[in-house]
């Protein structure tokens, strides 16, 4: 029996039981299905959880002096974690595919944005690129990993969803911005004023349990983006890359950081959306 096997039926027993209880009264039903979306967010974590607990603990226990540096350690770290994915069938091969992409342009940006200053990585490695650590990279995978996931065991259907061009144009034009706001040529208001009009309206279902419910797309996009934000501050804090602003001691990211993570995480969305077609909410899987 292979893990995803195994996995599948402890999650089959475990409903079994809990059914009875969670059918007793709507109290119940509303915890039960509240539980289930806690599960399922956390599974969908999977591969960035993994990494930021990488991030804590080899920050409070990676021995001094050690052969392997801590930034080659997270870089074996996130591709062990890629290939267990894959070997136990607990991602798709496009999947991966497509946080692949999402992990070399990540590291484009990572190159661009460090060699201008905007943060730096203060430790030594071998495995790095323009003084990149290779690893960051899969910082970035773990955003497409978790919205991938989450589209799949949520079932994620969309009402009135735009023309397909218009997230493709947001998310181009987004990514381009994190290098042409260097050269005073700044599009970021005027991004997200034309994902409020792209978007406005527009809702994604989700099933946490039996039923499906609906959430605004861009309210949906914004708690992506505060976890993201929430994500690069233990980041920081475990002085994995810091900010000019952090060389004297670690400060909470700003707030206004939530900017560049919601307009990155639109072009995380429009590449999982390659091999997760966007369906409408009355098309349920066979």
């Amino acid at each position: 029996m292979s893990l995803k096997d195994w996995i599948k039926g402890r999650v089959a027993a475990f409903d079994a039981a809990a059914r009875p209880w969670a059918l007793r009264s709507r109290l119940n039903a509303f915890l039960y299905e509240f539980l289930l979306f806690g599960l399922k967010q956390a599974w969908a974590c999977l591969f960035g959880g993994a990494m930021v607990a990488a991030l804590i603990g080899t920050h409070f226990w990676w021995p001094a002096g050690a052969v392997l540096s801590r930034y080659d350690f997270l870089v074996a770290t996130g591709l062990g974690l890629q290939i267990l994915l894959l070997a136990t069938k607990l991602e798709r091969w496009e999947e991966a595919l497509v946080i692949a992409i999402f992990h070399v342009v990540g590291t484009v940006m990572e190159v661009f944005k460090v060699s201008h200053g905007s943060w730096i990585y203060p430790e030594a490695s071998v495995l790095r690129i323009a003084g990149v650590p290779l690893f960051s990279g899969f910082m970035y995978g773990a955003i497409g990993s978790y919205i991938a996931r989450a589209w799949r065991l949520f079932e994620i259907r969309f009402e009135r969803y735009p023309p397909l061009w218009a997230p493709w144009a947001i998310a181009v034009l987004s990514y381009l911005n994190f290098f042409t706001d260097h050269y005073g040529v700044d599009l970021r208001l005027g991004l997200f004023a034309l994902s409020v009009v792209v978007f406005w309206g527009r809702w994604f279902q989700f099933t946490p349990d039996l039923k499906p419910r609906r959430m605004p797309m861009l309210m949906g996009f914004g708690l992506v983006a505060l976890f993201i934000w929430f994500a690069e501050n233990v980041g920081t804090f475990t002085r994995t890359w810091i900010y000019p602003a952090q060389a004297d001691g670690w400060t909470m990211v700003p707030l206004t950081k939530l900017g560049s993570w919601y307009l990155l995480m639109m072009l995380s969305f429009v590449l999982v959306s390659l091999v997760h077609r966007p369906e409408p909410a009355d098309q349920r899987p066979d």
